[in-house]
């Protein structure tokens, strides 16, 4: 069965499904493995080498794992691919917010949004709800949706032992992204611990992060009805300003073609940080931005789908 068959039906099943939330999903398999490790590794004096073994060890196993598991069978081999993306689970995500700000329980949106971002959430308004929302939803479009296709992209043109490395190399990419979330933090304990996790998802994320922001999305907010062009316009103007080298991409995209301005005042952890503002304040936050987000989140999917399918074939006929 063609790649372009085998991720499409993965692709599919993602929008029809959403992610499986159970024990042996393979996102938490990969948790339980760092878990693992680092309960190993962090005794040993020096953090940087020690978390580069933990990084090193657990993309390894990864990669070898899904490798055998891809052999077994097309379906199981489909089935992990759709474990990858999360379009659907990003887009319910935006929508449960959307749904408690309608019927107007701030209480109830302040506890969802706290599952969805690290900043402080019990003093939010509306406003801080909504922008957190939207946010969330851009910079997640990265790793995923379009990191994995990319990364299946590429494996797809390589093989060993006659099998397609396309598992192998999505998988692979969200155990580096699982990586950073679990110890890629700037903290005391993770600061040289966690440093080869947060800089290798930086680095893998650098094509995908660029691609999304300065094509994927403008040409989804084109086909919306959105304003593309100063989707454009802040994407070349403020997606620097992040403090992570990939998530301004898509966020100053996502700013641009709604006509919103993220960033300002943010409390994380009881302290407040004045962010970098990405985007002009065309207009004030309303909660139905949020779902124009989620719309912009879906076509994006797609329009990523498409592009890497168009390259597929493209690049087999030459």
């Amino acid at each position: 069965m063609s790649f372009i068959l085998i991720y499409s039906l993965a692709y599919i099943l993602d929008l029809c499904l959403g992610d499986p939330n159970y024990f042996f999903h393979p996102i938490r398999l990969i948790g339980l493995l760092i878990n693992g490790f680092e309960k190993f590794l962090y005794r040993f004096k020096n953090k940087k080498i020690s978390g580069g073994l933990l990084t090193l060890s657990v993309l390894i196993l990864t990669f070898i794992i899904s490798f055998l598991v891809a052999r077994i069978s097309i379906v199981l081999e489909i089935f992990l691919i759709y474990t990858t993306l999360a379009t659907r689970c990003l887009g319910n995500e935006g929508q449960k917010v959307f749904n408690i700000l309608k019927k107007g329980d701030m209480e109830k949106a302040r506890e969802e949004i706290g599952y969805l971002v690290s900043r402080d959430t019990n003093e939010m308004d509306e406003i801080q709800i909504i922008r957190s929302t939207i946010e969330t939803v851009s910079e997640n479009l990265v790793d995923g949706v379009i990191a994995p296709m990319f990364f299946a992209f590429l494996g797809s043109f390589i093989y060993l032992q006659g099998h397609s490395l396309a598992l192998p190399f999505a998988m692979t990419y969200k155990a580096i992204n699982t990586l950073d979330s679990m110890v890629g933090y700037k903290n005391e304990k993770y600061i040289n611990f966690g440093m080869v996790s947060a800089k290798l998802d930086d680095f893998v994320n650098l094509i995908p992060a660029r691609l999304t922001g300065g094509f994927i999305i403008p040409l989804s907010a084109m086909i919306l009805g959105l304003d593309w062009r100063n989707s454009w316009k802040i994407y070349f103007r403020d997606r620097l300003k992040h403090a992570s080298p990939n998530s301004g991409n898509p966020e100053s995209a996502f700013a641009g073609a709604l006509g919103l301005q993220f960033g300002g005042k943010t409390s994380y952890f009881g302290k407040f940080q004045n962010k970098p503002t990405i985007g002009d304040k065309i207009k004030e936050f309303n909660v139905e931005d949020i779902k124009k987000s989620c719309q912009l989140l879906y076509v994006s999917s797609f329009i990523g789908l498409f592009l890497l399918i168009i390259l597929k074939l493209l690049i087999e006929e030459l």
